[in-house]
């Protein structure tokens, strides 16, 4: 454990809710936001079927899933989570929206909160500088699924301090994960290499080079990958790749970053992936078939 004992999260999507999770799991009283009650709620049914899953993998205990979830408490008003001693941001990846939620946070914070984004793309520095308190302002980026995936990127903005990192990093770890330090550019490392990645995959389809299946099939046998670029690009939301290459494209001024016409076409249409139902594979049925 660290100086740390309370943890805000705002928002209790996929993300977020995975966040409060292990938050909660590690011994940490967690406050969880989101735009309304049902919608925290729904995340909190989520945080209970994956400790279920955890019980029956025999990976935690039933003691142990009773004990977290007791220790994640609904925070419908922004007040609650501003008084906690670390607040994370897990909205959308969207940058006005993500600097629209700390102003509306920051009349609310106590002097001693430290404020973390989980951004997978975004400026730390940019994020910052909305705030009050830039060297108290870290980045965070779990991976998803956060209960399952072991790495979270430390990113320091320009002004983030000596005793936020440290802070930072030593809270990651309590929560049994491995932390390495990402310096504050465009998409960091993981996705700055795994991103481009899954546009090229598209990339690849568009021209024709191969289909869903055929290109999918060769990254998991050619690359023991344990997910085809397409299927991982449904599986993280073709609009958040949308994004991230956005943000790629828009701050690095390098073409090899711009997103495929085609990735566009399936966002435009709202076939966003495995969330929406339908993307480079359609989920309807009871089996997964591509949709090209």
């Amino acid at each position: 454990m660290t100086d740390i004992k309370t943890v805000g999260v705002i928002g209790a999507g996929q993300m977020g809710s995975g966040i409060a999770h292990v938050c909660a799991l590690a011994g940490y009283d967690v406050y969880l936001n989101d735009l309304d009650l049902a919608k925290i709620e729904a995340g909190v049914s989520t945080i209970e079927h994956n400790l279920a899953r955890q019980v029956s993998r025999g990976l935690i205990d039933d003691a142990a899933m009773k004990t977290a979830l007791g220790r994640i408490k609904p925070a419908e008003s922004l007040a609650l989570i501003g008084q906690t001693d670390l607040a994370i941001e897990a909205a959308t990846e969207n940058e006005e929206i993500k600097k629209a939620i700390f102003r509306a946070l920051q009349p609310h914070l106590k002097a001693e909160t430290l404020l973390a984004s989980n951004t997978s793309s975004i400026s730390i520095t940019r994020l910052a500088s909305t705030t009050d308190r830039p060297e108290r302002f870290i980045g965070l980026h779990f991976m998803n699924p956060v209960p399952l995936m072991k790495l979270v990127e430390v990113i320091r903005g320009i002004a983030t301090d000596g005793a936020t990192y440290e802070r930072a990093v030593t809270f990651a770890r309590s929560l049994g994960k491995t932390t390495t330090n990402a310096e504050d550019f465009p998409a960091f490392i993981v996705n700055r290499v795994l991103v481009p990645m899954i546009n090229e995959a598209i990339y690849t389809l568009y021209e024709g080079v191969g289909t869903v299946d055929s290109i999918d099939t060769a990254m998991k046998l050619g690359a023991n990958h344990p997910m085809g670029p397409l299927e991982l690009g449904d599986f993280i939301g073709l609009d958040t790749v949308l994004s991230i290459m956005n943000v790629l494209y828009e701050g690095l001024a390098d073409s090899k970053y711009r997103p495929c016409p085609l990735l566009v076409k399936y966002v435009e249409a709202g076939w966003l992936g495995k969330k929406a139902g339908r993307g480079f594979y359609d989920y309807r049925g009871e089996v997964p078939v591509p949709t090209r």
